[in-house]
């Protein structure tokens, strides 16, 4: 499989009503194995944890939307924003009750240079932003985010991390969080896409891991035209706070591709 670098008169053709080609479709399905492909996407993610809280009869389910949207400063350097807003809703994490509503919004951004031959590697910032709402860590965060990744064949294999630490004198969450995100990708020439990865957390206030494994597969296909990754993943919680999910935890997720202008 080559590389392929989506343009905006492909997704155009698409949105118009042109098929993919089989070729086209592949290549874009590897792509969008690239957290820093220039592609403007919008994943709609629903997350489902169980046993949480102290009696382990909490369950958990997130709507993650989160954007990327990629920006071209120069010929050389791009910046990839992606921001990831959750809708929580929970049951029995304290035993008898039950909360819902926005959680705390992550905006990270990477500057990436455009050439830099099989690896693509980016850096920025992240923020952190509460909501104050019933599933809110109701503080403020902040810190960098990097991220690395090479595409060889059909294979894409990388990492993702980044550090917070609240920012407030008197934080209601005091926040000193690690997040690695290890992942790997093989991707077919039918437009389908294997993945495995690592969503780890090292809280150094609670001196506690956090760490889920997850697999998944997604399909490229198209729904009126309109390019869209669906996917199917289920994962496990091989560490965890005392109060956090463990056993299976499941995923889907349709992820949208959209034109960035012609």
């Amino acid at each position: 499989m080559h590389r392929f670098r989506v343009d905006a008169g492909l997704v155009f053709a698409a949105m118009a009503g042109s098929p993919l080609a089989a070729d086209e479709a592949a290549d874009l399905a590897q792509e969008l194995a690239n957290p820093l492909a220039a592609i403007i996407s919008v994943p709609f993610q629903l997350n489902y944890d169980d046993n949480l809280g102290f009696a382990d009869e909490g369950s958990r389910t997130t709507l993650n939307f989160q954007p990327v949207v990629p920006f071209q400063l120069s010929g050389d350097l791009n910046l990839i924003t992606r921001t990831i807003v959750p809708y929580v809703w929970q049951e029995d994490v304290v035993p008898g009750t039950n909360q819902s509503g926005f959680g705390d919004v992550l905006f990270s951004a990477w500057f990436s240079p455009v050439a830099t031959g099989d690896l693509t590697w980016g850096i920025g910032p992240v923020v952190r932003f509460p909501t104050y709402s019933d599933v809110s860590g109701d503080t403020w965060a902040a810190g960098i985010t990097g991220i690395a990744l090479r595409q060889t064949g059909p294979w894409t294999y990388g990492a993702l991390a980044n550090h917070l630490w609240s920012v407030e004198s008197d934080p209601a969450t005091p926040t000193n969080a690690s997040f690695f995100q290890p992942f790997v990708a093989y991707s077919t020439e039918d437009a389908w896409t294997f993945s495995l990865q690592s969503e780890s957390t090292y809280d150094w206030e609670a001196e506690s891991w956090a760490v889920p494994v997850n697999g998944s597969v997604s399909r490229l296909v198209q729904w009126d035209a309109l390019p869209v990754n669906l996917q199917a993943g289920v994962g496990y919680w091989l560490d965890a706070p005392d109060v956090g999910a463990e056993g299976v935890r499941f995923r889907l997720q349709a992820q949208f591709v959209l034109p960035r202008g012609r």
